[in-house]
């Protein structure tokens, strides 16, 4: 009787596991595989960059597509809808570049942890947040804080 229960459980384990990783997996693609719309805004985007890639995934039933750039030495991400609107940016920074009360935020929420990467994340336009990676011992997780270094409310 254990050994079903373990059985039952170890299907059940798997099948999420397989479920959650259907759900928002990224998908590569090529640039020929991008709506004309979404050709013209990478066209107009990754101008003096170096494109390092595409991808494609579905967010609440809707295609994103994703760019994938390095520009000046540094890494920027560009998210747009099918229709080549930019959804999000998010861009590699220099943690000293940014102001002290987005660097105390940063480190606060960073803890122990040692900060290797910040990126701003800008939506419609608008910066909205600054995330870090952060390395603690072997683990690595990622952090945000604010546009002035405050705590979010949500993740964005």
């Amino acid at each position: 009787m254990l050994k079903q229960y373990r059985n039952v459980a170890a299907v059940l384990v798997v099948g999420i596991a397989m479920a959650s990783g259907s759900i928002a997996a990224d998908k590569k693609i090529t640039r020929a595989q991008l709506p004309a719309a979404v050709e013209r805004t990478v066209a107009q985007q990754s101008q003096g960059a170096v494109i390092k890639g595409f991808s494609t995934e579905t967010e609440a039933g809707k295609a994103v597509y994703e760019m994938e750039l390095t520009v000046n030495g540094h890494g920027k991400d560009v998210s747009m809808d099918a229709q080549g609107n930019i959804l999000e940016i998010e861009e590699e920074v220099a943690l000293a570049s940014l102001p002290a009360v987005v660097q105390g935020g940063l480190t606060r929420a960073a803890g122990t942890g040692k900060i290797v990467k910040v990126e701003s994340m800008s939506k419609q336009g608008t910066l909205v947040a600054y995330e870090a990676t952060v390395q603690s011992g072997k683990k690595r997780r990622e952090i945000q804080v604010g546009p002035q270094g405050q705590k979010l409310a949500h993740p964005e």
